[in-house]
């Protein structure tokens, strides 16, 4: 019972191994929001960023493939803003869908309001696989 206060290295055991350092936070959240799911890689959970990456930009193209729009920034139309902004909360794909010329919006389709919230959700769950990366860079999540 006199070693139960000591470390394993006094004991004469071996040191476990040290933790890799996590890269900065502000590091991790731009990872993150340019490719989704890259914030997880660079915290070491791979499993997490490839499920990230298929469902946020799987959500992405369906989205565009129900005829949704990519919103422009207008400050006249809060909506319209606010729904910009979520989907800017995407990077990589909002900027591939915006440079292939997808996403103009088919308001005829009868699908065109659930593209319209496949595209916003996708871009405001990315902020919410964000926040988890950072809170993991920042130790106040167990990787």
């Amino acid at each position: 019972m006199a070693d139960a206060g000591r470390t394993a290295a006094e004991r004469g055991g071996a040191r476990p191994p040290a933790a890799p350092a996590a890269p900065a936070a502000w590091v991790v959240a731009v990872a993150a929001w340019l490719v989704p799911g890259a914030g997880h890689l660079l915290v070491g959970r791979p499993r997490k960023t490839g499920v990230f990456l298929v469902v946020l930009v799987g959500m992405t193209a369906v989205g565009l493939a129900f005829g949704g729009r990519m919103f422009p920034f207008q400050t006249a139309e809060p909506l319209v803003l606010l729904a910009s902004a979520a989907q800017w909360a995407s990077l990589a794909p909002r900027l591939v869908a915006g440079l292939a010329g997808w996403g103009q919006g088919r308001i005829v389709d009868q699908t065109y309001e659930y593209g319209n919230t496949f595209l916003i959700v996708a871009g405001l769950l990315n902020l919410l696989v964000i926040l988890d990366a950072v809170d993991r860079a920042r130790g106040r999540r167990a990787s």
